[in-house]
This record gives C-alpha cells, structure tokens and sequence, in this order.
C-alpha cells in the first residue's frame, strides 16, 4: 500500500518543486482545496518555514529553512513506510531515460542543434516524428511512474499528468510540449525530477558528477 503524504508536507514540498507560486496554480498542481493551501503556507510562514512575497510578483517561496524541513520530513516518511528500494529503483529507471526526454525536447525547439536553427513547426513531418519520440519516452516512463505512485502516494499523479501532456501535444496544442506556462510534458518531467532528488536527499550538483 502506497505511504501517505501529510498535507502540510505535501503543500510544501509542492512549493519546493516549484520554487515560487502564487495559492490558486499550487492548488492546482496539488488538487486540493486553496484554502487549505493557503493554511498551510500561513501557519509556515509563522515558524520560519515559508515566505510571502507581495507586490506586482505575489506569491509564495520557501526558506532555506523550510527547504531542509521539507527535505527531513521526506527522508524520515521514505524510510517509515519502507519505500526506499522502490524509490532508488525508480529514480535509477529515470534517469536512463531521462538524456533521451532532453533530446526529445530540444528537438521540438530546435531543427539544426549545430546552427541553432529555431523549429517553427512548419515542417509536419519533422514534428511527428519528434511527438513519436515524445510517445516512446511515454511508454518507458509510465511504469517507473506507476511503481513511484505504489510506493509513496505523493507520486501518483505523475503519470495521469504525462499522460494528459502528451495527448494534448498530439491533437496539436504544441505548447503542452515544453511550455512553463502550461503543464507541459517538460514541465511535469522537471517535477518528478526535482521530487525524486528531494525525495532521496540528492542534490543536482551531485548527481551531475556522478553521471
């Protein structure tokens, strides 16, 4: 059975991942209510943990502290419920696939990496073949997200909002590729990343000098 993710560290560690938010695009990605939200980052805020920032770029980030708070509560939930192995199991599968996600995405922006030639997607044959690609990295990353959703709840939208990217890229809606503005395939993929590194301890510096 899947470990429970608390509120309190599921609103926070949602942050995390984000870096900065504003309440209503949180909630959202977290599909809970805004008030409870919104709760949450208050009461955090109080002790030291969150911060608000006001003005024309409203919304929410977390302290340094917060940061480690988050990082302690994932570390101590990942070896309660024993979700360890899974996890590390998990995050190996996805780092396999990962340069070919990359190259994937790059290939949707970019013709000609050698001259920097922009894709202006007018050529459609060219674009099929990187949204075929898009799809087989789908068909890879859908177990390892299926596996991380049966170890640790937390998980378990991932491959429900892969999913839902990539279907929007193939009837067309392009931005749904690589967009921050949208839940983009790239967007959602950047998340899992940042979760399984908070998940695991694992810091981004480290894991690009051990690959």
């Amino acid at each position: 059975m899947a470990g429970p993710t608390p509120s309190s560290l599921a609103v926070l560690h949602g942050l995390g991942r984000r870096g900065f938010a504003s309440i209503d695009p949180l909630a959202a990605s977290l599909e809970v209510d805004p008030a409870e939200v919104e709760g949450v980052l208050v009461e955090a805020e109080s002790v030291g943990l969150a911060r608000r920032r006001h003005g024309r770029l409203a919304g929410w980030l977390l302290t340094p502290s917060g940061r480690a708070e988050v990082r302690r509560r994932l570390t101590d939930q990942l070896d309660a419920v024993g979700a360890r192995p899974a996890v590390e199991d998990a995050y190996r599968r996805f780092l396999a696939v990962n340069p070919e996600l990359m190259a994937t995405c790059t290939a949707w922006q970019v013709r000609d990496e050698a001259t920097q030639t922009v894709n202006d997607h007018t050529d459609a044959a060219h674009d099929a073949a990187v949204v075929e690609r898009l799809a087989a990295v789908d068909a890879t990353a859908q177990p390892v997200c299926a596996d991380l959703g049966a170890a640790l709840d937390r998980f378990a939208g991932y491959g429900r909002r892969l999913a839902t990217a990539l279907e929007r890229v193939r009837v067309g809606e392009g931005d749904w590729f690589t967009s921050p503005l949208v839940d983009s395939y790239h967007t959602v993929w950047f998340e899992l990343h940042e979760d399984l590194l908070a998940t695991l301890g694992i810091e981004r510096a480290e894991e690009a000098r051990a690959g």
